[in-house]
């Protein structure tokens, strides 16, 4: 868990400031160029809108580096005025109509940037949700159409960290750093441009202080970089121990283990505060070098400056330009960075996203898919050869002949493929070799849509959304009235309790259904299967969580709802199963024994041992 944490935690901040944390690593791409290549694909659609940003980016970003400049004629007309009355010449002002006239034009300039900024985050805005919408759409739809494999090889902890985190990422550059790396750049150049055409001179001054602040900020990140992983990685620990203490706290209460949970903590919080420390110390320090040969710069700029104006190569209003577009030089560059860090980390999720995208998928539905529209229930397994890797078969030569309404228990050790089973028979997993039939007619040649609606499941592990009881019992048949609810709850003999609750049937179920007990939850999933009326039954061991009193009552709701209909029980509580027409005994994938309860037990063999261990006595 710790890891899994640790892989969230975004390196290198979002920040776009000059902090510290942008020195710090962040998560790279595997295949870089491929990745920006197809993730660029997802703009062509767009490409007339974003020539419009570029253009709102340009024409805003111009608007507004003209300004200093234009401010510098003013301070040079006033400056003009000053020193003419300080010299006593006949008739000398100040010429504040000149003035004013300036600064109409800067306000002018600055509205005009404002506006075309506005228009350009607006429409990239629209830009970035559609493509943001149009992916998270691919995404989804992918989900839909991978196979059960998928999910069981991969956490749901990464699965939502790619379809939620990394499409979030994704969304946060191309609506806030796109555009932002077109000002910066565009501003880079316009700012080089402009302090050119007041005084190559200063310019190249600029030009050698700036490379040596940032030479000496990368020196001393890369010493700050070590321990910044440090940082991350004790962080990671730290909140991986502090989870599984917290999710764990009675067990360890219970065996006394407070002071080795304590002793633990101190170790990795003292890892944590010796890495925290140095990186922060030492990245402390960049700002205040940077600030230093910066300030050497400008001080070196005025010098120059003012000795060209006493030989009036320059006007000062020029100077004050030149400090300006000085004082901006650095900040797109420091932009640049920052957003150079975060492109890395959008392709990096990007990447995540396309693997998902690049998975490989169920196998398509026949051209010519059936569906069957009066089931029967009756299911053959013909020579089935199954395996989650190709050179290591579970399920070898399964023979099978399920009649109509007939109850067929699976029995057997863990491990020994009876979910398996099930799985195939719902094509969950396809099989290597052989055939399975519905009433005659082969799974593969059916719709998945209508094999999986023959079927009706209550598993061990309840599922219930958060929603009211009646809404997560409708969710069995689509358009069920409130009184057809009612009849299925009744079935399922949950009535009784639900109507105990506050408020019935428009009870609100937590997310994860803690506001009722294991046995309750397992009777509305009875009751939803029961609405949805299938033609066949799975129950994956409905009733091995509950006590003996309610599993009497799932017991009954079982027995109600498997009346005529075909049904597969999965068991671990040998007792359930003894009234089944057919008990299939599976032991490392193969199909071992089968036959009635009776008839098994008179073979003494595997089904009679694992029968009589549950109810020998321990001397």
């Amino acid at each position: 868990m710790s890891e899994q944490r640790r892989n969230q935690i975004p390196f290198g901040g979002r920040g776009r400031g000059h902090g510290p944390g942008r020195f710090m690593p962040v998560q790279k791409a595997k295949d870089f160029k491929r990745t920006s290549k197809r993730l660029i694909g997802y703009f062509k659609p767009h490409k007339f809108k974003l020539l419009t940003v570029f253009l709102a980016a340009v024409l805003s970003t111009v608007f507004s580096i003209l300004g200093p400049k234009i401010m510098g004629k003013a301070t040079t007309k006033l400056f003009e005025g000053v020193m003419m009355k300080i010299k006593g010449v006949p008739g000398a002002k100040i010429d504040f109509h000149y003035i004013a006239d300036i600064l109409l034009i800067l306000a002018i300039l600055y509205i005009l940037s404002a506006l075309f900024y506005y228009f350009q985050q607006y429409m990239m805005a629209g830009v970035a949700q559609k493509i943001v919408y149009h992916l998270r759409h691919q995404v989804n739809d992918k989900l839909s159409r991978l196979p059960l494999k998928f999910f069981d090889s991969k956490t749901h902890g990464e699965i939502l960290s790619r379809v939620v985190n990394d499409v979030d990422n994704i969304s946060n550059t191309l609506q806030q750093s796109l555009t932002q790396l077109m000002t910066s750049i565009i501003t880079f150049i316009g700012i080089i441009v402009m302090m050119l055409t007041i005084s190559p001179l200063m310019t190249l001054i600029v030009f050698v202080t700036l490379p040596l602040s940032f030479i000496a900020a990368k020196a001393i990140a890369s010493r700050s970089q070590t321990y910044f992983m440090g940082q991350q990685k004790a962080l990671g620990d730290l909140n991986g121990h502090v989870e599984e203490m917290y999710s764990g706290h009675t067990v360890i209460k219970a065996f006394g283990k407070e002071e080795q949970s304590i002793g633990k903590f101190k170790a990795i919080n003292e890892k944590l505060y010796e890495s925290g420390w140095k990186a922060q110390f030492i990245s402390g320090i960049i700002m205040p070098i940077m600030s230093f040969i910066t300030n050497i710069g400008y001080v070196l700029v005025c010098v120059v400056g003012g000795i060209l104006v006493t030989k009036k190569a320059i006007a000062i209003g020029d100077i004050q330009a030149f400090i300006q577009y000085a004082r901006q030089f650095a900040q797109p560059i420091t932009q640049i960075a920052n957003i150079a860090n975060l492109i890395q980390s959008t392709i990096a999720s990007a990447e995540r996203v396309f693997e998902v995208l690049d998975e490989e998928e169920e196998v398509p539905e026949a051209t010519d898919a059936k569906v069957i529209e009066s089931p029967e229930g009756r299911v053959r397994f013909e020579h089935v050869n199954f395996g989650y890797k190709e050179d290591e078969m579970l399920i070898n030569d399964m023979n099978i002949d399920v009649k109509q309404g007939q109850t067929i228990a699976i029995v057997g050790p863990t491990g020994s493929g009876k979910t398996t089973l099930v799985n195939l028979l719902m094509r969950f997993y396809e099989i290597n070799s052989g055939k399975i039939t519905i009433d005659g007619i082969d799974i593969t040649q059916l719709k998945r849509g209508s094999l999986h609606s023959l079927f009706g499941m209550v598993l061990q592990d309840t599922w219930l959304f958060h929603g009211t009881i009646g809404d997560n019992i409708a969710y069995g048949r689509d358009g069920a009235t409130e009184e057809e609810i009612i009849e299925a709850a009744q079935a399922a003999h949950a009535d009784h309790f639900i109507r105990t609750l506050p408020d019935g049937y428009d009870t609100i179920l937590n997310e994860d259904g803690s506001n009722l007990s294991q046995g309750q939850k397992q009777l509305l999933t009875i009751a939803r299967a029961i609405l949805a009326d299938p033609a066949i039954l799975i129950f994956d061991e409905a009733t091995s969580s509950v006590d003996t009193r309610t599993e009497l009552y799932i017991q009954k709701a079982m027995n109600k709802l498997m009346k005529g209909r075909t049904s597969f029980v999965i068991a671990h509580r040998l007792s359930t199963i003894r009234d089944a027409d057919l008990i299939l005994v599976m032991n490392n994938g193969s199909l071992i024994e089968k036959g009635t309860h009776e008839a098994l037990l008179a073979k003494e063999g595997f089904y009679a041992d694992l029968y009589n261990s549950q109810f020998s006595k321990v001397i």
